[in-house]
């Protein structure tokens, strides 16, 4: 018996992270896994809370002696997730949420193919710029690159299982709540869960 894999993806400034946040304090039986980076730490973030933070060598380290799951280099910096624990997770009955890029969702489908694929779009282009804008955490440099990465990774939507169009927060937040309750309520999963219910007691 094994948990659930929801792999989340969207470009940044979708709103990924606040519905993903929103999803984990409604639903205690979900876990995060924290994945590796070697950016730096914005402002509030705490190492081994939304990323472990990690330098370069240390990265290309773990790359080499095969710790990730997947890993990729996004808008200059590099991002993995650990094998083991995302494993050891599953292994415990945990429903699992990543939340990685598209580079690292095709990764991850071909070594663990169950997994449920959720793409996270904004309702426009412009919209997502806005919503860049307000965050005021990165440069014009890194805007303008961002804008120009989201419309490669829009166009990688079709190859996961739902989409969810993030143009109301709340809305968002339920489909996204949705694509759980219905992963777990398909037939295979919770007769595996619940082996009982094939030879019920009177």
């Amino acid at each position: 018996m094994s948990g659930l894999l929801f792999v989340v993806t969207a470009p940044s400034g979708a709103g990924k992270s606040s519905l993903i946040d929103a999803l984990l304090k409604a639903d205690p039986r979900l876990r995060l896994s924290v994945s590796y980076t070697t950016r730096a730490p914005r402002p509030g973030e705490q190492n081994g809370r939304e990323y472990h933070f990690v330098d370069e060598s240390a990265f290309l380290e773990m790359l080499d002696h095969g710790d990730f799951l997947e890993s990729a280099h996004v808008h200059g910096n590099r991002y993995g997730t650990s094998h083991r624990a995302v494993r050891a997770l599953l292994a415990a009955d945990a429903d699992v949420v990543l939340e990685i890029d598209w580079q690292g969702a095709q990764q991850v489908r071909r070594l663990l193919p169950a997994c449920v694929g959720v793409f996270i779009l904004p309702p426009s282009i412009a919209e997502l710029e806005q919503r860049m804008r307000r965050r005021g955490q990165d440069s014009e440099a890194v805007i303008a690159r961002r804008l120009a990465n989201a419309r490669e990774e829009l166009s990688h939507a079709p190859e996961f299982d739902y989409a969810i169009i993030n143009k109301d927060f709340d809305e968002a937040r339920q489909d996204l709540a949705a694509v759980v309750r219905a992963e777990r309520a398909r037939a295979a999963r919770q007769l595996e869960r619940h082996p009982e219910l094939l030879s019920p007691k009177d």
